[in-house]
């Protein structure tokens, strides 16, 4: 039988946040210091929940915006379908824009400022994955961003048109500065990608790798042909879709070294 919304997400209460004027449902769980858990395409589906339920476990509390999709809904071509299409299109998302940090990211930042006001601790976690990948980084503009996650971070999208968005961090170049400075001051910045993945191209970790230095800590996992994991050349979701759930595996190893991550830089424990 399927998992409905309700099934999906039914152990996490609701509530509405807003800031200048837009409002989103958010899906929260657990305690401790927060976790701003992004979705990726095509929204808060099963796999995604399961991931925030790790979070928890792990001890900080989950805050997991409803951006895009149907909250609940298992990862399937029409739930693609459904979600990329206005996502594309929605000027707060700046899918092909580069040198530019998405509008949404501002929302973002006052959603883990609140989330922080809330839960206290030494600062906010944020993980994104595939379109929102990329969504921690222009959040650490804010001090309140402690330990930032980029999940196969796919934005900007790298149409033929807009080969050199390949490279491109998804932020701002002032932004991007703010990075420097706070990677500078102690902050470091996690990010997850399998080698052969052309929705997270490699130039974007190389750049991250250029401006960052030491303090981009990049992990890449094996999906060339041939690999000894058997991963498939479409290979996307690190810590959700692909994961394989046993020790060992580089999946199950990038999803504890993410927990590990976020619990040292938010002092959980």
């Amino acid at each position: 039988m399927a998992t409905t919304s309700t099934d999906a997400l039914d152990d996490f209460s609701t509530e509405v946040f807003s800031h200048e004027g837009k409002q989103r449902t958010i899906y929260r769980a657990g305690d401790g210091p927060a976790v701003i858990v992004m979705a990726e395409m095509p929204g808060i589906t099963p796999a995604v929940a399961a991931f925030a339920r790790r979070v928890v476990d792990a001890g900080c509390s989950v805050w997991m915006p409803d951006l895009f999709g149907r909250a609940g809904e298992p990862a399937s071509p029409v739930a693609y379908a459904r979600s990329l299409g206005p996502a594309c299109v929605a000027r707060e998302f700046a899918a092909f824009a580069s040198g530019t940090t998405a509008p949404v990211i501002d929302w973002l930042r006052a959603l883990a400022r609140h989330a922080h006001a809330t839960c206290g601790g030494p600062g906010v976690g944020a993980v994104g994955m595939c379109w929102t990948g990329g969504f921690a980084l222009g959040m650490m503009a804010d001090d309140v961003l402690m330990a930032p996650v980029l999940s196969q971070p796919s934005l900007p999208l790298v149409p033929p048109w807009r080969k050199g968005n390949a490279a491109d961090p998804g932020v701002s170049e002032a932004d991007m500065a703010r990075v420097e400075q706070r990677t500078a001051e102690g902050v470091c910045v996690l990010g997850l990608r399998f080698t052969g993945d052309k929705l997270s191209p490699a130039d974007r970790f190389a750049t991250l790798r250029d401006r960052l230095g030491d303090a981009f800590i990049g992990v890449e996992i094996d999906s060339s042909p041939g690999n000894p994991w058997g991963f498939g050349k479409k290979a996307h979701s690190v810590l959700t879709e692909e994961l394989v759930d046993e020790p060992g595996h580089p999946t199950r190893e990038a999803l504890d070294q993410v927990l590990g991550f976020l619990t040292e830089r938010l002092e959980v424990g």
